[in-house]
């Protein structure tokens, strides 16, 4: 156990102190000044403890010339730093990395000649990286990451001799990188990631010679990747994602012999992945959302060390290679987002032992799925939505006892409900949506008395079920029973998370959940053949935040139990045979955004809370026997006569819309005329003209 309390200000009568330290333990309160009057110290270590205080104005003003290792990172320390800092003229190493410092760097430290470590990354500092950095000509390590700095980085740093590892990342700094970035032969290692640098990389750093890692990542970068990348041999790994780069990815880039990561996800490349991919020793590939074409190479078959290949969202063709199953010890497959075509390589589950995750979501690949999963698989994650893949869904897959995520929405599947995936103890999401599933989910046989105990998330939804609603699992459906919001996970599970890519339906929008939440729970049931009544068990699902029902054969009433499901957020009982009162405890879900209860036959008065009428009136058309705001029919008064349509008028409506006086005057009026005019016809055939009109031309009496 750690020492606590404060630091005795007494401290600072040890004159005869060479090294003090006093990492990792608890103390709290100020650094007593003192220490700094130190005269013989060289040596102070104050790291990890829960210090608070600004440092002394004078800190290296009376003693401490013979400082040459402060490390005072990771406590609560605040305020400027010290100018007097720039008179600590021996240091050697000098640490106030994870501290709230705030100002500007101030310029002295150009005065701490012997530097050869600086670390002054997670504070709060401002401002711009001052000139007189560059004199730290003995400086090998550069730490101002995770700050507020502004600016262009100062030229005196792109002439330090001995730096081998500077890092800028996570600040605002901007402006184009300088081509003389390609004097500093020293660096190993430079991270500009996630600021606001901007032009073309500049083909001068391939003069780097000792360049093993290139971070520069979240940044305006345009143009095209240089091709001097490629003459970097000791290159371990690349960071270019999110930039705007353009152009084709460099072959030359797949000839460092010593590459291991490529990250240039979230540009706009384009043109094919080259060839000789399969020259190098790669473990990890990211090319996600770029504008990469033509067809996947056979040769990435060769990277026998491949770990995560994800190349979704591009323009990639033609076939998923069989030679993906030469990757033994790959983790992550991610081909989703493409134009892939064909059938899926029967020997993918061979590689379920090592793979971890397998989307092939969005492309248009066909036929049945025939792998079959080894009983040592470890799949976390299946996900084969929309494509045009038939059969049934390999019962194999019941070996993937960590499996986690399965999406097979939006194919051409056909079978019963997969009952048997009851026993997968891990399966936290289950999407079966617009396929062709038909039959009953209430099975004779039970394959677990404790059915999908961690599932979250069940969209059955356009299918072909029947009869009643799968009251069992409703009331075994753990996980969407008192879901907590801080849940610890093991790495597998974070694993998980990291690659979720879902499409729901959600208060009818589809939305895509690019991360499944702790607490996001749904089921959608819609769309289907479903009858008889709601279970009152659903109502068990306290958790539940989302539930659909919609467009089935439902009746009878709407259980009261669905009151207790207090952190409901959308509720569709839509296109149903439902009858009954709307329950008045449903105007207790004070997180209820969507209500759909219009096209059933229900009655009564609307539930007047303070929630209720936030929906308005399309929330429940199509029930005639319900009144009460925000309809307009009010309680209490029959509901208005239903008007007819133009075509439905005959002539009795005709009629009535006159009084019989005027009918019958019309009639005898038009009685006396006719038999008139009839008579002067047949009598005398007079006049000539009305004859021949009625008669014809020569008619004769």
């Amino acid at each position: 156990m750690g020492l606590v309390g404060t630091i005795p200000p007494e401290i600072g009568n040890l004159s005869f102190l060479v090294s003090l330290n006093m990492s990792g333990n608890s103390f709290h309160g100020p650094i007593p000044p003192s220490i700094f009057n130190l005269s013989s110290l060289q040596v102070l270590g104050l790291r990890n403890n829960s210090l608070s205080s600004s440092l002394p104005n004078d800190m290296c003003g009376h003693g401490s010339h013979k400082l040459k290792r402060l490390r005072i990172s990771y406590n609560n320390l605040y305020g400027d730093i010290p100018l007097s800092l720039g008179k600590c003229s021996q240091l050697e190493y000098l640490s106030l990395y994870g501290n709230n410092f705030s100002g500007q760097v101030p310029r002295q430290i150009g005065n701490l000649t012997f530097l050869e470590e600086l670390y002054l990354g997670a504070n709060s500092l401002s401002g711009n990286i001052p000139e007189e950095i560059g004199r730290l000509i003995n400086l090998e390590s550069l730490s101002v990451s995770d700050n507020m700095l502004r600016g262009h980085l100062p030229a005196s740093i792109f002439s330090m001799p001995s730096l081998k590892y500077a890092d800028f990342a996570y600040n605002e700094l901007s402006g184009p990188l300088s081509t003389q970035i390609g004097n500093m032969t020293a660096l190993h290692r430079i991270g500009l990631e996630f600021n606001n640098f901007s032009g073309n990389i500049p083909k001068e750093i391939g003069l780097l010679p000792n360049l093993e890692r290139l971070s520069m990542s979240g940044n305006y970068f345009s143009g095209s990747l240089p091709k001097e990348i490629g003459n970097l041999t000791k290159m371990y790994g690349i960071f270019l994602h999110s930039n705007t780069l353009s152009g084709d990815v460099p072959k030359e880039i797949f000839d460092l012999k010593n590459l291991r990561i490529v990250n240039l996800a979230n540009n706009q490349l384009h043109g094919s992945l080259p060839r000789e991919i399969g020259n190098t020793t790669l473990q990890s590939l990211w090319l996600q959302v770029n504008h990469l074409s033509g067809p996947i190479p056979s040769t990435i078959g060769y990277l026998s060390e491949l770990v995560i290949l994800v190349l979704y969202s591009n323009k990639f063709n033609g076939e998923v290679p069989s030679s993906t199953c030469n990757l033994r010890s790959i983790q992550v497959l991610h081909l989703s987002n493409n134009n892939l075509v064909g059938e899926i390589p029967d020997c993918l589950g061979n590689l379920s032992k090592s793979l971890l995750i397998l989307h092939l979501n969005a492309n248009q690949l066909n036929g049945p799925i025939r792998s079959t999963f080894t009983d040592a698989c470890n799949l976390q994650s299946l996900n084969l939505n929309g494509n045009k893949l038939e059969g049934s869904l390999p019962q194999s897959l019941v070996n993937c006892k960590g499996l986690r995520g399965v999406d097979i929405g939006a194919n051409e599947i056909r079978g019963t409900f997969p009952s048997w995936m009851e026993t997968l103890p891990q399966l936290r999401i289950l999407v079966l949506r617009s396929n062709k599933y038909n039959g009953s989910m209430l099975l004779p046989s039970k394959t677990s008395e404790h059915p999908f105990p961690k599932l979250q998330v069940l969209d059955i939804s356009r299918n072909g079920f029947m009869g009643p609603l799968p009251d069992r699992y409703f009331k075994n459906f753990h996980g969407m029973v008192d879901a907590k919001e801080n849940q610890t996970f093991d790495e597998a599970e974070y694993y998980f998370r990291g690659f979720i890519d879902l499409t729901f339906t959600l208060k009818g929008l589809d939305q895509t959940l690019e991360r499944l939440l702790t607490t996001f729970t749904t089921i959608d049931l819609s769309s289907n053949r479903f009858s008889g009544s709601i279970p009152a068990s659903v109502g068990n699902l306290n958790s539940l935040r989302y539930l659909n029902l919609s467009f089935n054969s439902l009746v009878r009433h709407i259980p009261t139990t669905l009151g207790n499901m207090t952190l409901l957020e959308s509720l569709d009982l839509s296109t149903n045979n439902l009858s009954g009162e709307i329950p008045g405890q449903l105007a207790g879900l004070t997180f209820l955004a969507k209500l759909n209860l219009s096209s059933n036959n229900l009655v009564g008065q609307i539930p007047q809370s303070r929630q209720f009428l936030t929906f308005e009136n399309n929330s429940y058309m199509g029930n005639p026997g319900l009144c009460g705001l925000p309809l307009t029919i009010k309680c209490g008064q029959p509901s208005p006569p239903i008007l007819l349509q133009d075509q439905d008028y005959d002539e009795s409506d005709f009629v009535n819309g006159f009084g019989w006086q005027a009918v019958a005057l019309g009639y005898g009026c038009g009685f006396i005329v006719g038999v008139s005019l009839g008579y002067l016809i047949l009598r005398c055939g007079r006049p000539n003209w009305l004859v021949e009109l009625f008669f014809g031309v020569g008619y004769k009496v």
